[in-house]
Order: C-alpha cells, then structure tokens, then sequence
C-alpha cells in the first residue's frame, strides 16, 4: 500500500485527472447509479492517498485531509430544504395553489400552458427542480385527459420552466448552491444579478413553445368547461401543516434575505426552520422521503474534484483558460458560458459546477474578485440553463420523460433535442446580451 501511494503522489494529477473522467463517463453513460460511482471514486482517491485520511498533522490539522473537501454548507442547505419541501408537499399546499392559477385560464390550452410554465418557474426557485416536476406533473395528466389532449406541450414547458426558473436563486439548483458557496455569494446576489436575466428568458421560452406547439393547445368548450368545474375542489389535505410549512418557510426566505446582516450561513438558516418542522412531524417518516442519494453523490463528488484539486490539476486548469483568452476578462466568461451550457446540455451539471467553482477560484487568486464576479454569473448561467438542451441534461427532464413513457406518451431523444436545442441557444444568446451589457461594454 505504501508504494502504491508513492506511486500516486509522483502521477497525483494524471490520476485524480484519470478519476473524475472515469466518474464522469459512468455518470454520463448512467449504467451504475451516480452515487455508486462518486463513492467508489472517492475511496479511490482516498486508497491512494491523493487526498489524506488524517485529521491532523503533528499538532496541526492537515489541510488535505478528505473532509476538509466536503461542502458541509451545500450538504446541510440540499438536506434542510428537502425536509422543508417535503413537510409542505405533504400538506397539499403546491396542489391548492396551482389548481387556484389553474382557475384564472378559463379552461383554455393556450393559457394553461403558460400558467403551468410560469407556475413551474417560480416554485423552482425556491425548491428543488425535480421535487417541482413531482408536483406538477400529476395535475398536469390530470388537465390534459379532461381536454383530450396530448400532454406533451406542456410537460416539454414544464421541463424548460423548472430549468430556467431554478436558474433565479441561490437554492433554485444544486449548481447554484455550489457557487453560492464556494464564492461566498447571498441569497440576494443571486437574485440581484440573475432574476431578471432569468425572466427574460422565460418569457422569451414560453412566447417560442406557443408558437411551436399552438396546434395542439385547443379543446372544445365542452371540456374546458368540465376541467373549469374539477378545479374547485378542495386540495389542502392537512391546514395545520401547511400553515406551520408556510410560516417555517417565509421566515426561512427571510432568513435567506438578511443572512449577512443576522451572520448566519445559508445552510443553518435552512437547518433552523426544518429543525422547528420536525418539532411537530416524526422525523423517520419525513427522512424516508429525502434524497439521500442525491446527498451522497454529493459527497462522493466533493472528494473526487478534492483531490483534483489538492494535486494542482484544478490550478492547471484555470492557467490554461487564462492563457486561451490572453486575460480578457470577456472572453474567459464567454467561454465559460457558453462552454458551460453546451457541456451541461450531456452531462449532469452538478459534478460540471463542482469542477468548475474551484476553477474560477484559483482564477479569483490570479486575476482578483473583481475580474471573476461576472464568472460565477457565466458558469450558473450556463450550468443551469445548458441542462434544458437534451432528454439528459438534467435530473427533471428524466423523470418527466420516464413518467411520460408510463402514461404513453413517449418524447424521444431527438424530439427533445428539437426544442431544448432552440430553447437552449436563445436562454444562452439572452444570457450574453444581459452580461456583456452589464459587465463589459
């Protein structure tokens, strides 16, 4: 073991190079479940010593010391906000909401899909885009079968919406928790700099799905009139807990908002409000609906880039985009951009953003926090909004497409690949307008 730890020190970023590729191949090809994979690639790392399995050093703690790779915000954010979302799904309180927007369309296809898109976009900002397609995608059946219409138009719109509305804030998705972190980024810089950029964007998607799919939003009004009637019923299934849920989670955006002032971390805001949650809940049963898998494979991740990172091959990286661009500052976020969205369009964006934060920070120790602020807008940018472009590009396009499948409405590869492309190339020509306006004219 110990020559095989020299042998990995002497080649430490060909093989923590080697490492993340083989992980990302796995991850990409999705023949052994992600988290599996991020796991074996972590104790790899760790059997070889590219990151260390000691706490400490003599007297003082070793600075490569795996854990110390960890993103315990990220961890504890991604953890508290599930058990925040799960207490109010449970509630039915995103069902009563939707069905009271659903109420203000008359019934009409061509406003349905809008409402259903917008409805998906604001509620991804705030929860995590694949529990949002959860919860929508029920109702969206449901609507589609008392009009006798194809579904497709709008799960396509609720796949695009979840994606871009994610985009809007810090906890929206996981990209964006990653640089939320690793930049030292608030709540409100997130939405500052990209909640406008990202309602542009939405209101330019959901204008090109009217135009692509308007010769299937029609119904009879026969129909629409009976969606109209099923709408009233009552959705909230237990008011207690959606109260608490609203309260809890009010105060938690709030919490968000000031969280610089108060000197309190995103995360322990978030772990606050689902701690006082759990006061009135059974915390087996909530921790049974988590994602524990998402977690895991988060952690496994932060290893693997950790000891690309401990051997110098992150260093190398960011040098070899400054040396591309000759320092432009225009450029490097371009190419991250840009770079980003079309990468992400085929691999999951989440072990994309975790390699690229620590990247942009060694462009940051270069080049200073002034050159790399628009960077981290470049890199969620198109970390977020790339996913949108395949059936694969991100976690809510699987299930909606699985679920899809089940009810018999397949949407193939390139079907998809027929609106994502479009969608795609038109959120990331927005996104460079808005940043070169802003940043470098």
């Amino acid at each position: 073991m110990e020559h095989l730890q020299t042998f990995a020190q002497a080649h430490a970023v060909s093989l923590s190079a080697a490492i993340l590729l083989i992980a990302y191949a796995f991850i990409a090809t999705e023949k052994i479940s992600k988290v599996t994979v991020a796991l074996i690639g972590a104790c790899t790392a760790i059997i070889l010593g590219l990151v260390s399995q000691q706490k400490y050093s003599g007297e003082s703690i070793n600075i490569s010391y795996y854990a110390n790779y960890i993103d315990f915000n990220v961890i504890f954010l991604l953890i508290s906000m599930m058990i925040i979302v799960s207490v109010a799904a449970r509630s039915g309180i995103f069902n009563f909401a939707a069905m009271k927007i659903l109420g203000l369309t008359r019934g009409k296809p061509v406003f349905i899909l809008p409402a259903l898109a917008f409805f998906t976009a604001i509620v991804s900002a705030f929860l995590d885009n694949v529990t949002t397609v959860i919860l929508v995608m029920p109702m969206t059946f449901a609507i589609a079968e008392k009009l006798d219409i194809n579904p497709i138009p709008f799960l396509v719109a609720e796949i695009f919406s979840s994606n871009i509305g994610g985009t809007a804030t810090l906890i929206g998705d996981p990209p964006n928790i990653i640089i939320g972190s690793a930049a030292n980024l608030s709540f409100m810089d997130f939405v500052n700099e990209l909640t406008p950029i990202v309602a542009i964007i939405m209101v330019a998607a959901t204008i090109m799905l009217l135009v692509i799919f308007r010769k299937s939003l029609k119904a009879s009004p026969e129909k629409m009139e009976a969606l109209m009637k099923s709408s009233d019923g009552p959705t909230i299934t237990n008011r207690a807990a959606a109260t608490r849920a609203l309260i809890v989670l009010g105060c938690v955006i709030i919490g968000f908002v000031f969280h610089g002032a108060i000197g309190l971390q995103s995360s322990i805001v978030a772990l606050t409000g689902a701690a006082v949650l759990l006061i009135f809940e059974k915390p087996e049963d909530i921790f049974k609906e988590l994602e524990w898998n998402t977690i895991f494979f988060f952690i496994g991740l932060f290893i693997i880039v950790g000891a690309l990172e401990a051997s110098g091959g992150i260093k190398m990286m960011a040098d070899e985009i400054l040396k591309v661009t000759d320092g432009s500052q225009a450029a490097t976020s371009m190419i991250i951009l840009w770079g980003s969205g079309l990468i992400s369009g085929v691999i999951d964006n989440i072990p994309y953003t975790a390699t690229m934060a620590p990247m942009i920070l060694e462009i940051e120790k270069a080049m200073g926090p002034e050159y790399a602020y628009p960077l981290w807008w470049s890199l969620s940018l198109g970390a977020c909004l790339g996913g949108n472009m395949t059936i694969i590009g991100a976690a809510a396009n699987v299930i909606v497409s699985g679920n899809a499948a089940k009810h018999g409405y397949k949407i193939t590869f390139m079907q998809f690949l027929k609106y994502g492309a479009m969608v795609t190339f038109m959120s990331l020509a927005i996104s460079t307008a808005c940043l070169c306006f802003k940043y470098f004219i």
